[in-house]
């Protein structure tokens, strides 16, 4: 295959940025892409057959683009990048970099960094409720956090309540020392988090005190009618079918819903239906309510997190294989 060559500038002032530390988001390009990339005096040569210096210069030219706006470029931009130029949607990056929610208390701003985030936070802005599902890493809850804050900073709603159930990942509540509150805060500590970075801590604790931000179990929300507020109920695979028709019924007037939940991360009993199971089922055809599916493409964590949700992924899909070609040998009578 004949090689060619061509030759982009990058500013040098963003050039370690888009290169990376020495030369890691380079040296991705050249091993994703199977082609040679060669910096001479701020000039980048790349070179390789024509297809694969096209898709590398794309990328090349998008992380540019992002270092100039005043990004900084992670490694997860750039395996995105690669990806989504393999699938013939180049410039993604750019058009989702136009997107700000708000900045963290250290000024940083709290953007979408995937097409799937984009669509999750589009989904929100349109309905009145939104399930958000998808493996770790994917920002479900923290962007539905950010999403929140604006909203309650912007005053379209009068308050912030965040839940979830308080489900024991294979060890038992009793043990921890304390009152019920000191047994439940950890359960409850990633939303504690999230609001600590966005809002600050000081800020939060003042809208706490106020009742204007409630951080409460899932069990804590029966009997009550939710108003004028922006509610997440988090983790939500492991809710049952009846918490979730209790949760979804306290919704009232003004309010908005944030479900978010990774169905392969269940902690209930054996054998115990999850309620955001039944609630795809359900309610997947009602309007105002979206369900916003995300993959391993959206994981934004560590680079490595990514590779494990894809291994679990296909995994998981190799196990459901299995048990359907069992099942059809059963049904057509090759096993009596």
């Amino acid at each position: 295959m004949e090689e060619v060559s061509k030759i982009i500038k990058v500013p040098a002032r963003d050039q370690q940025n888009v290169f990376g530390q020495f030369d890691s988001h380079i040296k991705k390009l050249e091993e994703r892409l199977q082609v040679s990339i060669v910096d001479r005096n701020g000039e980048i040569r790349i070179t390789g057959s024509d297809f694969r210096v096209k898709k590398a210069k794309a990328v090349l030219q998008e992380l540019t683009e992002l270092s100039m706006r005043g990004n900084i470029i992670e490694e997860q931009n750039v395996d995105y990048a690669i990806t989504m130029s393999m699938e013939e949607n180049e410039d993604v990056l750019i058009e989702i970099d136009k997107e700000c929610i708000c900045h963290t208390v250290s000024g940083k701003p709290i953007k979408p960094k995937t097409l799937g985030q984009k669509q999750y936070v589009d989904a929100i802005r349109n309905n009145m409720i939104v399930f958000g599902l998808g493996p770790a890493g994917t920002g479900k809850t923290y962007l539905a956090m950010a999403m929140a804050i604006t909203a309650f900073k912007n005053q379209e709603v009068e308050r912030i309540i965040l839940t979830r159930p308080a489900i024991e990942a294979g060890e038992k509540l009793g043990f921890l020392p304390g009152d019920l509150q000191s047994k439940v805060d950890p359960y409850l500590r990633p939303l504690y988090d999230a609001l600590y970075q966005i809002m600050g801590a000081e800020t939060f604790l003042k809208n706490m005190e106020k009742g204007l931000i409630e951080v409460a179990p899932l069990a804590y929300m029966r009997g009550r009618t939710l108003d004028n507020a922006y509610i997440i109920l988090d983790e939500a695979q492991n809710t049952t079918p009846a918490q979730m028709k209790m949760f979804l019924t306290r919704i009232g007037f003004g309010s908005k819903v944030i479900v978010t939940g990774d169905a392969t991360q269940k902690d209930l009993a054996p054998g115990t239906v999850s309620g955001l199971d039944v609630a795809e089922r359900v309610l997947h055809r009602i309007e105002d309510i979206a369900f916003c599916r995300l993959t391993s493409k959206d994981v934004v964590r560590h680079p490595l997190v990514q590779k494990i949700v894809k291994a679990y992924e296909e995994y998981e899909a190799k196990i459901d294989n299995k048990a359907k070609r069992k099942n059809r040998n059963t049904v057509y009578g090759k096993k009596q």
